[in-house]
């Protein structure tokens, strides 16, 4: 996957909230695993955060975060699997003006070559609201480290050919100016 080195490198502020009813800061490996490979990356850990597994606290997180005009780029861990409290998904679901439909396809592909079958237990998903990308990646450092060394750093790398997200956010509020 080639990186074009006549582009500049645009840095992303992305904020990170990790979903889960039993970490804390001290405990969330898959926050950090995260928050280190975005700044790693040459990005902006815009800000981190962790609340309970509860979409109507999801939801407020990620509409703040919209609201944002510092945030370009929400990614959440954890809540995306099938049990009742996992409910990520439905909070983005609440936000979402579009899905990236192929994100969760993509993950879960390449999810499937390392645990196989067992990745059907994940709803990752990926989508756009208010000119922010939204992605939601399952609790595990695993996942995480799949969701952003296999797709999210060439995705939110400006100088990624042939395309990438980073080149399409000036265009994401195009809908507004139109109407």
């Amino acid at each position: 996957m080639p990186i074009d080195e006549t582009r500049t490198f645009l840095p992303v502020n992305i904020a990170v909230l990790t979903v889960s009813d039993t970490r804390d800061l001290a405990s969330d490996r898959s926050g950090d695993t995260l928050a280190a490979r975005i700044e790693t990356a040459g990005h902006c850990l815009a800000d981190r955060a962790i609340c309970r597994d509860d979409a109507e606290t999801i939801e407020a997180h990620l509409r703040r975060w919209i609201a944002d005009p510092q945030v370009d780029c929400v990614i959440t861990t954890g809540g995306t699997g099938i049990t009742g409290r996992d409910v990520t998904p439905e909070a983005f679901s609440r936000v979402l003006e579009k899905e990236i439909s192929g994100f969760g396809e993509l993950f879960r592909m390449l999810s499937y070559q390392k645990i196989g079958p067992s990745t059907i237990q994940s709803r990752a998903i990926g989508g756009v609201s208010g000119g922010t990308y939204l992605f939601a990646l399952p609790g595990s450092t695993g996942a995480v480290r799949d969701g952003w060394d296999d797709i999210l750093v060439h995705q939110l790398d400006s100088r990624f050919r042939p395309c990438n997200l980073v080149e399409l956010m000036p265009r994401l509020l195009e809908h507004l100016k139109a109407a």
